[in-house]
């Protein structure tokens, strides 16, 4: 239903370094920058990133996230150590989520500027 999600930043510079890392285990890769944007994906964009002075501002409690698809559970869990390691902050450690599925698997890490990001796995 969505072809594709652009978030708002004040460092492009900063926020490719957080998720070239953080996208690499999942298959996606920038495929497209300038110093005022980015986008990600495997063959087209699909999540953009562009520069503003005036990002949406960070709102743990606000319920928006990103859920992105994993090929693996190893991928999710790879996800979340290279997101934490590259400045982002846990949000959720990756394991099964049963209440949502017995094969959901995920992981939950909130970006350098807030947004909320979640890779997952249905894979058995």
């Amino acid at each position: 239903m969505i072809n594709h999600v652009s978030i708002g930043v004040r460092d492009v510079a900063a926020t490719k370094r957080f998720y070239d890392a953080a996208f690499a285990p999942l298959g996606y890769k920038c495929l497209s920058e300038s110093k005022d944007s980015l986008s990600y994906g495997k063959k087209e964009g699909a999540f953009f990133v562009s520069r503003t002075q005036s990002p949406v501002p960070a709102d743990i409690e606000s319920g928006l996230h990103f859920c992105l698809d994993a090929p693996t559970r190893a991928s999710v869990d790879a996800f979340h150590a290279a997101a934490l390691k590259a400045g982002g902050r846990d949000n959720g450690k990756p394991g099964l989520r049963t209440d949502y599925s017995d094969n959901y698997y995920a992981a939950f890490v909130v970006d350098p500027d807030g947004y909320r990001l979640e890779a997952y796995c249905g894979a058995a």
